[in-house]
């Protein structure tokens, strides 16, 4: 393996570089997108009986996965819907965001990887034809590595590229199903709120 890295020439160091960033991106959001971290089964099948809960209640709500600390912080503001649905908008946006974070890299990442091999290959092949203007096409040694370079740069890039591009699309799904969720919570918490409760009460009256 180090001879084939050392073959490859000093574009390997990029794509090796590359594809530790990428595993690192790829095992850290597996563990921030738990499910169950992000929305405790407790908070996300209560959102009507969350959103009726008293002062002394909210602190321990907040402390319930990133969903608690949502709802948590659109407690706090009072019962007013139309207060606690631009609470709960804010905090959307923030979640989207920590939600994404580090995948734009990734995809880069996929992007980038099989341009460095690329480029490789184009130097090894200037390199073939440097040796065949010096030396002539007699001797297949002297083109060996140039061509060889060529080839190990390439499909290293692709190696790399590959899987990070599959884990940047699966992990993109992975974030849209937790908004779509999320968002499904917050209208429950909005629906359930006391002041549109009290409307409901006084209609029906």
């Amino acid at each position: 393996m180090t001879a084939v890295f050392s073959q490859g020439g000093w574009l390997m160091w990029p794509i090796f570089i590359a594809s530790l960033v990428a595993m690192g991106i790829v095992i850290e959001r597996l563990w921030v997108l738990r499910r169950g971290s992000l929305m405790p089964s407790d908070i996300r099948d209560s959102c009507e009986s969350v959103a009726q809960s008293s002062t002394a209640e909210i602190d321990i709500i907040a402390q319930r996965g990133m969903l608690g600390e949502v709802f948590a912080i659109a407690l706090r503001q009072g019962s007013e819907r139309s207060v606690r649905e631009e609470a709960l908008r804010q905090q959307g946006q923030r979640v989207a965001h920590y939600l994404e974070r580090n995948l734009e890299m990734l995809g880069v990442i996929g992007t980038v990887a099989p341009l460095i091999g690329l480029l490789g290959t184009v130097i090894g092949m200037i390199d073939v034809f440097g040796a065949l203007m010096l030396y002539g096409a007699g001797d297949a040694s002297v083109l060996a590595g140039g061509i060889g370079q060529a080839l190990i740069t390439t499909a290293s890039g692709l190696v790399v590229a590959i899987p990070a591009i599959v884990a940047h699309r699966l992990l993109l799904r992975r974030v849209k199903a937790l908004l779509v969720e999320l968002e499904s919570c917050c209208d429950r918490f909005l629906a359930a709120s006391p002041a549109q409760l009290t409307r409901n009460v006084a209609r029906a009256a």
